[in-house]
């Protein structure tokens, strides 16, 4: 896949262009000031002034926290030419702009690409008619893969963001979802657990009791299997779980809310690895795995617990995880008396 790894310097438009209230959001609840286009470019300024001297990776502005292509297109101009400068200055080499699917059309599509738009990432959430009903999302299936075909053929990088557990999903629903994403071939995705926060009109399902939050186990076993399906076709995951921020935390009610999510999932990854190489060869009383130096935490799991579970399960003595350069990211090997086996993420 093509996709980068820009640094981003993010301009938040919070609810600007949003057509309608989506049951999971709350930002009409947060007064955050909206920047003008003059300010823009006084952000940027300054962004640029803090960035560290002999900054290699490429610079991106990012659009973000509405649906950027359904404002005006008047606004849209004033917003994008104020970057134009820092474009030709070399200080930007690209924007990143994030929207919905029912707000691409080839008009669109012409001014993002006159002003220098290279990335669009679109709130899809599912691809079940049924759940972006309950959702009011206000788009159907058919206008997202019409929006990513048509984004394609432009020749824009596209990002996908999807949520689990919203009202009406299911695993399977889920696992539907991300077989048909994995056919529109995005250059990369967002997955978010859905979170129960003050203010979205999700709250009052909750109290209610017409809506139940799923646990953090739950949302980590949804997620280990979608994202071993989209790491086997070759599409990054960019992140899982909304970024941790004091706004988030104030907000937050209920739902699989934790500040290391991918961790989280990695860490289940691996411990289904080490199982599978325990349960073909016990290793002695005391096992010793090795992995990528860098992967060394996601073996052990979060406050070792998955060194906890497995001396349990296997009534073993201790267990070692040690880093070793010469493995690749995602191996996971297990030293036995007769010599190695080793196991792949997938």
């Amino acid at each position: 896949m093509t996709m980068a790894n820009p640094l981003i310097i993010p301009i938040f438009l919070p609810n600007l262009g949003c057509r309608q209230r989506c049951i999971f959001c709350n930002q009409k609840t947060v007064a955050a000031e909206v920047p003008s286009p003059p300010r823009v470019r006084e952000l940027l300024e300054t962004s640029l002034r803090q960035l560290p001297s002999g900054q290699a990776r490429s610079r991106q502005v990012a659009f973000y926290g509405g649906s950027f292509t359904a404002i005006s297109k008047e606004d849209q101009t004033a917003y994008l030419r104020e970057v134009q400068p820092f474009l030709a200055s070399g200080q930007i080499d690209s924007v990143r702009v994030s929207t919905r699917p029912d707000a691409l059309d080839a008009e669109v599509l012409s001014l993002l690409r006159a002003y220098g738009v290279k990335t669009v990432e679109i709130g899809v959430q599912s691809m079940d008619p049924d759940v972006l009903l309950l959702s009011h999302r206000g788009h159907s299936a058919e206008e997202i893969l019409s929006a990513v075909n048509r984004l394609k053929g432009g020749g824009f990088e596209v990002g996908i963001h999807l949520m689990i557990g919203l009202p009406g999903d299911s695993p399977d629903l889920f696992l539907q979802t991300v077989d048909q994403v994995i056919r529109l071939k995005p250059d990369f995705l967002r997955i978010h657990p859905t979170l129960v926060l003050k203010g979205a009109p999700l709250e009052a399902l909750w109290r209610e009791g017409k809506y139940l939050p799923m646990t953090i186990d739950r949302s980590v076993q949804w997620l280990k299997r979608g994202l071993l399906k989209l790491e086997a076709s070759s599409i990054p995951v960019a992140r899982i779980a909304l970024q941790p921020t004091k706004e988030l935390e104030a907000s937050y009610l209920a739902g699989p809310y934790h500040p290391a999510f991918r961790q989280l999932v990695d860490s289940e990854i691996f411990f289904d690895m080490a199982t599978r190489l325990l349960d073909t060869h016990r290793g002695g009383p005391e096992p010793a795995f090795f992995c990528h130096p860098k992967e060394v935490s996601n073996v052990r799991g979060q406050k070792n617990g998955n060194i906890q579970r497995l001396r349990e399960d296997f009534k073993v003595k201790s267990i070692w995880v040690k880093g070793r350069e010469d493995l690749p990211r995602g191996s996971l090997v297990m030293q036995t008396p007769t010599g190695e086996i080793s196991a792949q993420r997938g």
